[in-house]
């Protein structure tokens, strides 16, 4: 099968099952994975929206303890005599199977020896191969009648389990009242219009903090005091610590709240008791606290200045947390911090107060020379510990052009599956936009959010589960399926994310335990993985999705197959997450080492070439796009820092360990679209420098940024009015092509990317020119003595690409054995060559032709 079959059987899997793998033959033998380089991963979407994915209304079919495993259609092996059964289309649980595959599920297509029994009921787990009882039920299972989670199509299914959330989706305001009049003007109306969006039986409150902590009672001062048009609200010190008893006992809370194992019946509210002075529906409290919103006004607090507002973030949220946290223990709830400016007071400060004392910058933390940064890590540190263990979320809103903290705080979103927003102000597009789609919801009126997710990872005995990168919190639970390394968030097979939506993907780590093909197999062996999450719908009922992968365990020794399966795009984003988890606890240059020198073993084991001859390297086509995945990465902002703030540093590494293959490839390597008259609508060109010409209109998409870019004629048209005169109408239809493109980019991305329209040579262009290519340079254009081109020169030090995979073939060449040859010899990707290098190769037009492939 070729490259291009290859990619499309790989997407069509993605869209079923929200599953893309780095390899998709596994290695047979624990030496033969060891010499892969790129790790065996899986970037998963749990909840990746299907419009056919089944909904089964009962519950599903499981091995024993502790296995647990979940029947599915890799499992089927239908007996022989059993004859068909009667009147199978009155069973709810029966489907009359079509699929014209479900005849071919024999012994010898099912390698992996399970069994379905039908006339013993019995089937045969796969993992740890523990022989279990189907339920009465199944009795009518024949090979033209077989349960939905049976059939081929179904590898991925979700059943909707009988045991109902304890208590509706809970909403908590947090909000800085420290921010100009305008900004929290547009954040009223915000919240204002969100309480529209929510369920009707959704719980909703509010806290309101400046230099003081306000817990704003907006429905006791109605139905419990009977003040009426009397605000009544809790005051707490914004310079103290408040445990979560202290909480309860302040706000008069008894220990009656939602414990663990209680549940709410099927149609009626959980019993709530004292809390419900503070949280209501929102059918209840939509007037009361529409009128507590609009009464809001800007914290009234004196402020000079050459100083900061005083602002204590830190008690706000821990009062959030232990109100939580003391009444709706593993109820599903979002606690929404809306931050106007950065923690200037009490636990959790990350700046004085006084605007001659400097927030922390990068440079400041390498340096070591930060007064409040430490401590304030590990509060919230230990807050996002809290709330992960309660099962809450946590969302940061930050409308400031200072940074709010958002380095400090991000164990708050990162550990809750939280989201995390980073704006200029609440007055912004950006902000409105990003935040409505919060609360998007599917086709029968349920909010698209998950709560109180587990996932959990099973394997058969030839892989084991090393580890996850994403947002999520390990549970600590010891399986077989866990193996001996551990990557990311490792040593566990179940992780919990207490948030979890249509978008939210994770890269699970695998490494191969056995240590050799099995002799004389008559089929090709498997290996398997199940995902199982566990999830509080938001239509108050908990749901289980079951995801099944196998894929072929390789043959002897050198398998070839093991290099044809090489998924180049989504290895090129497991590896970015891995980059980034190092970046976290490793100093910068040697994450950048790690990415040259796994770059350059995984080029000296898959190319073709003759040793110590640089000329003759070559990669196979689904290796090709890989060495300039990683060229960008290296220069992306995820990895250097230089010239971007701590708070962008982490909310662009936690949108990254957010999404899918597809929106991370574009924030690795941006597309850019070329408009000409001369061609209709947008044409993909090269991420170089090169691409750049006075008469083309450039769209680049990095995912944060959608920009427009003029080039230097196209300005000067438009500046002087020819799109507004008559017969030119082909240069104002020009103009408009990409902003309708742009239009499109914007209308599904979330977070809301930020729109530039430059042109050449403007300030703002600098957002174009960090991400090109820099092929042509100051040292070879004209100001190098270069010859004259019409492409733009960009001023800068870095090597292009094509230096870079000069030294990648040159370096990789010189590899024996996947071991290099001289010392640090990785390290001279990292350096800057001589200009003037040689022509290019083929695999360098190979692989900067990305848009081809």
């Amino acid at each position: 099968m070729d490259y291009e079959a290859l990619k499309e059987q790989w997407s069509e899997v993605e869209e079923r099952d929200g599953v893309r793998l780095s390899w998709n033959v596994f290695p047979s033998s624990r030496m033969e994975a060891s010499r892969l380089v790129v790790p065996i991963g899986a970037l998963y979407t749990p909840l990746k929206e299907k419009p056919d994915t089944p909904l089964l209304q009962f519950e599903p079919v499981t091995c024993k303890q502790p296995c647990r495993s979940v029947l599915n259609p890799f499992w089927c092996v239908l007996h022989p005599l059993v004859s068909p059964c009667h009147n199978v289309t009155n069973q709810s649980h029966m489907t009359e199977d079509r699929h014209p595959s479900a005849k071919l599920y024999s012994k010898a297509s099912n390698p992996f020896g399970s069994q379905v029994d039908v006339r013993a009921r019995v089937w045969i787990c796969p993992f740890c191969l523990s022989r279990n009882q189907l339920p009465p039920h199944y009795k009518d299972i024949t090979a033209n009648a077989i349960p939905p989670e049976l059939h081929p199509a179904n590898t991925t299914i979700e059943y909707r389990l009988s045991r109902p959330a304890p208590a509706p989706p809970i909403f908590l305001y947090v909000v800085d009242l420290c921010q100009e009049e305008d900004g929290l003007t547009s954040l009223k109306e915000s919240l204002v219009m969100s309480l529209s969006l929510l369920p009707e039986n959704a719980l909703v409150g509010l806290i309101t903090f400046g230099t003081m902590v306000w817990y704003n009672e907006t429905q006791a001062q109605v139905h419990e005091i009977g003040y009426e048009g009397c605000a009544k609200s809790y005051v707490f010190r914004g310079s103290k610590d408040y445990s979560a008893k202290q909480v309860q006992e302040m706000l008069g809370l008894s220990s009656s709240g939602i414990r663990p194992g209680s549940h709410a019946q099927p149609g009626r509210p959980a019993p709530m008791g004292p809390a419900s002075r503070f949280l209501l529906p929102v059918q209840q409290a939509e007037f009361s606290l529409t009128k507590a919103l609009e009464s809001l006004q800007k914290d009234p607090w004196p402020t000079a200045n050459d100083r900061r507002s005083l602002r204590c973030t830190g008690v706000a949220l821990s009062v959030a947390i232990g109100l939580m946290e003391s009444s709706f223990q593993n109820a599903g709830g979002r606690i929404m911090l809306f931050a106007g400016g950065p923690a200037t007071e009490g636990p959790g400060m990350v700046v004085g107060p006084e605007l001659r004392e400097p927030i922390r910058s990068h440079h400041d933390i390498d340096r070591d020379n930060v007064k409040y940064y430490k401590k304030a890590l590990k509060f919230y540190d230990n807050l996002a510990k809290r709330t992960a263990h309660n099962g809450h979320i946590i969302d940061i809103f930050a409308g400031c052009l200072d940074q709010v903290g958002l380095l400090e705080m991000k164990g708050l979103c990162n550990s809750t599956g939280g989201h995390m927003i980073l704006t200029d102000s609440f007055t912004s597009s950006m902000f409105k936009q990003s935040f409505v789609r919060i609360f998007e919801k599917d086709g029968d009126d349920n909010l698209l959010m998950g709560f109180n997710a587990v996932l959990e990872v099973l394997t058969t005995k030839e892989l084991k589960v090393t580890g996850l990168i994403g947002h999520a919190v390990s549970l600590n639970k010891k399986s077989v399926s866990v193996g001996e390394t551990e990557c990311g968030i490792g040593n566990t097979c179940s992780w919990k994310m207490c948030g979890i939506d249509p978008q939210a993907s994770y890269g699970i780590y695998f490494e191969v335990a056995s240590q050799g093909p099995a002799t004389h197999q008559q089929a090709p062996q498997k290996g398997m993985m199940q995902f199982l999450t566990y999830y509080q719908h938001s239509s108050g009922q908990f749901h289980l999705r079951v995801t099944t992968v196998a894929r072929n365990l390789s043959g002897p020794a050198g398998d070839p197959a093991i290099a044809q399966s090489f998924d180049q795009e989504a290895a090129a984003v497991l590896m970015s997450r891995i980059a980034v988890f190092k970046s976290e606890v490793d100093d910068g240059p040697d994450v950048l080492r790690w990415v040259d020198r796994m770059l350059i073993r995984l080029c000296s084991r898959f190319a073709d070439y003759r040793k110590d001859d640089p000329s003759s390297f070559r990669l196979e086509k689904n290796f090709t796009l890989y060495p300039q995945f990683m060229f960008h990465l290296r220069r992306s902002q995820f990895l250097q820092v230089f010239n971007n703030s701590p708070d962008e540093t982490a909310f662009d590494r936690h949108v990254l360990n957010h999404e899918d293959v597809g929106n991370s490839l574009i924030m690795i390597q941006p597309t850019l679209d070329s408009y000409t008259f001369d061609q209709e609508g947008g044409q993909p060109v090269l991420l170089d420098s090169a691409s750049i010409q006075p008469t083309h209109i450039l769209l680049l998409d990095t995912f944060f940024h959608i920009l427009i870019f003029h080039g230097e004629t196209i300005a000067e048209w438009r500046k002087a009015g020819y799109q507004d005169q008559e017969g030119y109408e082909n240069f104002a239809a020009l103009l408009e092509q990409p902003k309708e493109d742009a239009r499109d980019l914007i209308t599904d991305r979330f977070p809301l990317p930020r729109f530039v329209v430059c042109d050449a040579g403007g300030s703002q262009a600098r957002f174009l020119l960090s991400k090109l290519n820099p092929s042509t340079t100051h040292t070879t254009g004209p100001y190098g003595g270069g010859g004259t081109s019409s492409a733009q020169t960009i001023f800068t030090d870095d090597v292009s690409l094509q230096t870079f995979m000069d030294h990648l073939m040159k370096l990789a060449s010189e590899v024996s054995g996947g071991r290099f040859t001289r010392a640090h010899g990785y390290h001279k990707l990292a350096t800057r060559a001589a200009p003037g290098s040689g022509d290019s190769t083929v695999i360098t037009r190979q692989v900067l032709n990305y848009h081809e492939f």
